[in-house]
């Protein structure tokens, strides 16, 4: 498949704007400099990794059939901060512009690049076939040929013709996010998404977070991966917390349909409100797994009103002590109302008592008598008295073995 770009009146000439000595002309990128072995040779002529996130590019109106990577058509990005690398066979806007030699020589100009032209309005890539290098049957070139001619790029199979990297394999189920009025949106090439939105009444297309609150109300949302459709993959897709990989939801007046994974609140006399009807300002986070690191000091959580733990199976906790201040403290049910008892205390009540039935036992044994000068009436005694005095010094011998070393009460 061939483009024409000499069609295309706004690429016709290599430059199209000055703005003082710049250029501006749109250029191919025939290679990114990603990493040290994205091209050795040129990494080094140029600076080493200095040169990282730079590309190599050629003019759309002069295409060169065999690649050239040199200082003379390598750009780098013209912002510092917003890293968008492109990929091969994207298109981006070259624009001259003074160097790091500029105090020495003010007409001195090196090229930078714009991020990569949205071609097809895809978040995924937006790579176009070398016009030396066309693509030829297939589903893809039915594709090409139909965006060409203005229509949704519809890509239908799995193969990738064009050339857009070493590691970077095309998925055709990459979806945009669907856009509501007002919206800001931010997008990766894989499905991670950041939108500045909010609610939004009386939608044509609705979305899972507008059934709450007046309209314009902020909303921001953080999401990493997108959740599967029956739906073409051309078509745009809202976020679902529930079925999208991983999500960070900032809500102001909303109300988020999440399907809490537990919601047992027996331990509650005045229950908080269900995650899925709560529409205050809250953060949501949901994952597959959550975990919260603290690398230095400590993990405070506190609260205006309760801090519930809800999981299906168990609540763990592994650590050298655990402290509990309370005014009060149930076990096993909100409900409790057995106290309980102090050790130190009753054990040494408990000491105490063993004594006094050791010192009866004794002077019961000595009343008695031996068993061959007993009366009828006290023969039965010796048995039960001589036990009763063993077993109470034995449990005065043992008494600090009913103190538990691990757990105290006040």
């Amino acid at each position: 498949m061939f483009f024409d770009f000499k069609k295309t009146k706004s690429i016709n000439s290599p430059t199209l704007g000055r703005i003082g000595k710049a250029e501006i002309y749109p250029a191919r990128v025939i290679k990114s400099m990603i990493n040290a072995t994205s091209q050795p040779t040129a990494f080094k002529e140029l600076g080493e990794y200095q040169s990282i996130g730079g590309v190599f590019y050629a003019s759309l109106n002069n295409p060169n059939p065999e690649p050239v990577f040199t200082s003379d058509n390598f750009a780098t990005p013209l912002f510092s901060n917003m890293s968008n690398v492109p990929l091969e066979n994207e298109i981006i806007y070259i624009i001259n512009l003074p160097g790091t030699n500029i105090q020495s020589n003010v007409n001195s100009i090196i090229p930078y690049y714009f991020q990569p032209i949205n071609i097809w309005n895809s978040i995924h890539h937006n790579a176009i076939p070398d016009p030396l290098k066309p693509v030829s049957g297939g589903a893809q070139e039915a594709d090409y040929t139909q965006a060409e001619g203005g229509l949704t790029r519809q890509v239908t199979d799995g193969g990738t013709e064009i050339t857009l990297g070493k590691t970077f394999n095309e998925r055709i189920d990459t979806r945009k996010l669907q856009p509501f009025e007002g919206d800001i949106i931010y997008e990766g090439r894989w499905g991670q998404s950041v939108r500045f939105g909010s609610t939004i009444s009386g939608s044509a297309v609705p979305n899972p977070w507008s059934s709450t609150g007046p309209s314009g109300d902020p909303l921001t949302i953080l999401r990493n991966g997108q959740h599967e459709e029956d739906s073409p993959p051309w078509v745009p897709q809202v976020e679902n917390i529930n079925t999208d990989p991983s999500s960070i939801y900032l809500t102001s007046t909303q109300l988020i349909p999440i399907n809490a994974a537990s919601t047992s609140y027996f331990s509650y006399s005045n229950p908080p409100i269900a995650p899925n009807q709560y529409d205050k300002e809250q953060i949501i986070l949901n994952s597959g797994r959550l975990l919260l690191n603290s690398k230095n000091d400590s993990i405070l959580l506190s609260s205006s009103n309760t801090i519930n733990l809800n999981a299906v199976n168990n609540v763990n906790i592994d650590t050298n002590s655990v402290a509990i201040k309370s005014k009060k403290i149930a076990l096993g049910d909100k409900n409790a109302s057995e106290p309980i008892i102090l050790g130190n205390k009753f054990l040494e009540d408990f000491a105490d008592l063993c004594k006094d039935l050791n010192s009866v036992a004794t002077a019961l044994q000595a009343g008695v008598g031996t068993p061959g000068n007993l009366s009828p009436p006290l023969l039965g005694l010796i048995i039960p008295v001589v036990e009763l005095a063993n077993s109470s010094a034995n449990m005065l011998s043992k008494i600090k073995q009913y103190k538990s070393t691990v757990t105290t009460t006040k």
